[in-house]
């Protein structure tokens, strides 16, 4: 399910979107290394994704798999490094950045890759200054991160196939 609030995309919009510039953070803790690719096919609809940025406590076994991801996307790894346990260290160096990119008032668009309610108030301040939020996450994403943003799309859903096949 696609959920959108006064943003449509048709073929006479292609022409248009393709020069809007689209900043990519994507909060590796709270988002599958499967869903990238279609991810940043979607992204391509709405613009040109010039930063691509991934954050992540590198050192940190449960995300080996993003190395690769971010070599073939040509994304940028943003190392955070957990000082205690069960903190918000990385949602946080993605805010500052999220921050410090609307600022420069390069970008028409910023994607959040999460499926945290932690980023609800950066896409308000976000959108505040008249900037689209594109948002994407699974499932179990809150009601709050998904209402928050411009759009939301749910990653599921742009996959052919169902969860039962996901789960076998």
């Amino acid at each position: 399910i696609i959920l959108s609030r006064s943003i449509s995309v048709n073929r006479g919009d292609v022409l248009e979107n393709q020069s809007k510039k689209i900043a990519v953070l994507i909060d590796a803790d709270n988002a599958s290394t499967a869903s990238i690719s279609v991810i940043l096919e979607e992204v391509a609809k709405y613009g040109i994704a010039s930063v691509k940025r991934v954050y992540g406590d590198w050192s940190n076994p449960t995300l080996k798999g993003w190395y690769e991801i971010a070599l073939k996307y040509g994304m940028t790894p943003m190392q955070q490094y957990a000082y205690t346990v069960a903190k918000n260290a990385t949602d946080i160096a993605m805010v500052i950045d999220a921050m410090e990119l609307l600022y420069t008032g390069t970008f028409d668009g910023f994607c959040i890759v999460s499926s945290d309610s932690d980023f609800t108030p950066v896409v308000s301040r976000i959108l505040s200054n008249g900037i689209t939020v594109y948002g994407y996450g699974e499932d179990k994403t809150p009601e709050s991160f998904v209402n928050a943003c411009s759009q939301f799309i749910y990653v599921e859903k742009l996959f052919d196939y169902t969860k039962e096949d996901v789960a076998c």
